[in-house]
């Protein structure tokens, strides 16, 4: 028996005999030494959910279906109504794609829900373990597993003989690595099946910095080689050696991977970049496909940099100016193929380019990657996903592991009909009042902290606590809308006249109650530390639930979204508008004349003369 703690990188599943078969790819760090971990993880079984009309019946009518291995009968929250549910346990994901229509048409069956989720997914949540953290594992260390064709040398295997537990949360110290190619193309847009690759250039913080090319003799860091065969292979030589916890590119799933995998076919090479010895493969995310190394996580900036930042365009030269304040070398992509051709100088500045490429990418990954690692450590799934992932999607699967956490049923994606009507519906966005033209002085600025969140929770805005509207009637200055004793138990919005109860807290508002909560934890333990590494750390954290908590209010109205409710994205807005213009006149009172505002703030122009006029 052995216990080993690891930070968890990756994790799939593999099927033997029929069964899935969790694997769990990390790293121990032991004299500042990283050993490559795999455990292999047969306890997990895939599950979903069925409501029944009648239980009993249903569990007779499902005993009837092949693949179902046992069932279990549960209470959960199914949007704020106790709600006893049948646990359906299958051996492999794929036997839920199965039987999942049969049991849908049984007649004991109301609905069935998360059967959706995938394995991976839902075994991270359950065992409440999170990728970029440490987990402890004991089990059995093995020479082989079925379970790795490969069987690598110089990796750990261990068969573990329960699940593994949370270890420490401190941030894990990662080898990054960066690559970019190449090509010569004198005919327009490069094409694998034509033009050949002249370099790849690799650079990080484990000790690499080189540009691999046929040509490059007297050039320092480059590292010359016969054929474009031999770029390929010292690429793959390189990668084996360094084994890098990350590995990062510019437009690398769209371009740099897939064009090495193109060339690497026709000329016969392999591409066996995984720890566990297995090739570089694409897996779909979304709507495009994504380059995959087993144990090595592929980060791709370019979609990273398209969701943080607001820019006219996303090279990579520009995306480097924006956050470095100054050049990067480049030369015309359109010419390349001239500066190889050609010698003395020009090649010279060829490979200073792919240098330069390279070196720039891995500053924008350690600049840019300590949130969405931080995003990875609280939403709970691996980093190669969370950074494929549309931030609706990030929210989706935090409250996908919140709501395992509070025994809530996670609502099921919308039907085709269902997401046709929701498109069609519209929300109001927040009180803009246009800026006043000229000179102003005395400018005031008033701002709202947190405002969509803070209403969420102060108004317990949620699907599971919304309970119909009133009839809405004014008051005699078409201000305020009046309703009956009855309705005191609920916060009722503006303009719409929602209800949504008081008490209990929804489980949105009190998930986002927790998430504010730290946040200002973690703000009150930067003001309290001196140790300028622990306050950047803090910062990181504190940004990523800043983001989480602004972002979670948007969803509300998102079509796709699991918890989707117009009603709870109108209202808050509705009282974002109705807070924002009382508290506008407010300030009038006291001289402050507002000439801009813009959802949660506004300007105001300080007039006290007119003030004392008026008292």
């Amino acid at each position: 028996m052995v216990k080993k703690n690891i930070v968890l990188l990756d994790i799939d599943y593999f099927t033997d005999d029929g069964e899935a078969v969790i694997r769990l790819f990390g790293k121990e760090t032991i004299n500042n030494q990283n050993n490559h971990v795999i455990a292999i993880d047969r306890t997990f079984e895939p599950y979903f959910y069925a409501i029944p009309y009648d239980v009993e019946k249903a569990k007779q009518q499902l005993k009837e279906i092949n693949l179902i291995k046992r069932l279990e009968k549960l209470t959960l929250n199914n949007l704020g109504e106790q709600t006893e549910v049948i646990k359906i346990v299958v051996g492999h994901p794929q036997n839920v794609s199965s039987i999942k229509e049969d049991i849908r048409k049984l007649s004991s069956i109301k609905e069935i829900y998360e059967h959706d989720i995938p394995f991976y997914r839902r075994y991270l949540i359950n065992n409440n373990i999170f990728p970029m953290s440490e987990i402890q594992l004991q089990g059995k260390v093995v020479e082989k597993s079925k379970c790795l064709p490969n069987n690598p040398e110089n990796v750990t295997i261990i068969e573990l003989d329960s699940a593994p537990m949370p270890g420490d949360s401190k941030f894990p110290k990662l080898n990054i690595l960066s690559f970019d190619i190449e090509v010569r193309s004198p005919k327009g847009m490069p094409d694998p099946e034509v033009n050949e690759i002249i370099m790849i250039g690799m650079a990080g913080n484990c000790g690499v910095e080189k540009v691999i090319s046929t040509k490059g003799t007297n050039i320092q860091y480059a590292e010359k080689v016969n054929n474009e065969i031999e770029i390929i292979e010292k690429f793959v030589e390189t990668i084996n050696q360094v084994q890098p916890d990350v590995i990062v590119g510019y437009n690398s799933d769209n371009f740099d991977f897939n064009y090495i995998q193109t060339r690497a076919k026709i000329l016969g090479v392999k591409l066996n970049l995984g720890i566990d010895g297995s090739n570089l493969k694409f897996i779909r995310r979304g709507y495009t496909n994504a380059a995959t190394i087993k144990g090595i996580i592929h980060v791709d900036l370019y979609l990273v940099m398209r969701r943080y930042m607001n820019l006219d365009r996303y090279t990579l030269e520009r995306v480097y100016s924006e956050l470095f304040g100054e050049e990067k070398f480049d030369l015309p992509g359109d010419k390349l193929w001239q500066y190889w051709d050609s010698d003395g100088q020009p090649l010279k500045d060829l490979f200073k380019y792919s240098l330069a490429d390279v070196v720039t990418t891995y500053q924008i990954a350690e600049k840019i990657l300590p949130l969405s690692l931080e995003l990875t450590r609280i939403v709970g799934q691996p980093l190669f996903d969370m950074t494929r992932l549309a931030t609706g999607q990030q929210i989706e699967w935090f409250l996908t592991r919140k709501a395992y956490e509070k025994g809530e049923l996670v609502p099921n994606k919308p039907s085709g009909a269902q997401f046709v009507e929701r498109k069609g519906k519209r929300t109001l966005g927040g009180y803009v009042k246009e800026p006043e033209k000229g000179l102003h002085e005395n400018i005031v600025q008033f701002d709202f902290r947190s405002l969509y969140p803070s209403i969420i929770i102060s108004k317990n805005i949620s699907p599971d606590t919304f309970e119909g509207n009133i009839t809405i009637e004014k008051d005699v200055n078409n201000e305020n809308l009046i309703f009956n004793r009855e309705d005191i138990k609920y916060n009722i919005s503006p303009e719409y006249g929602y209800k949504f109860i008081k008490e209990p807290k929804g489980f949105i508002p009190s998930v986002l109650g927790h998430v504010l909560n730290e946040r200002v934890r973690v703000k009150q333990a930067m003001l309290n530390t001196e140790d300028p590494m622990e306050k950047k750390v803090l910062d990181v954290q504190q940004q990523a639930l800043k983001r989480l908590a602004n972002t979670m209010y948007g969803v509300y109205g998102y079509s796709r979204f699991r918890w989707y409710s117009i009603e709870c994205a109108r209202s808050i807005t509705a009282w974002g508008r109705d807070y924002i213009k009382k508290t506008m006149k407010q300030a009038e009172a006291y001289g402050f004349k507002s000439i801009y505002a813009d959802t949660d703030g506004f300007y105001a122009e300080y007039e006290p003369k007119k003030m004392l006029d008026d008292d």
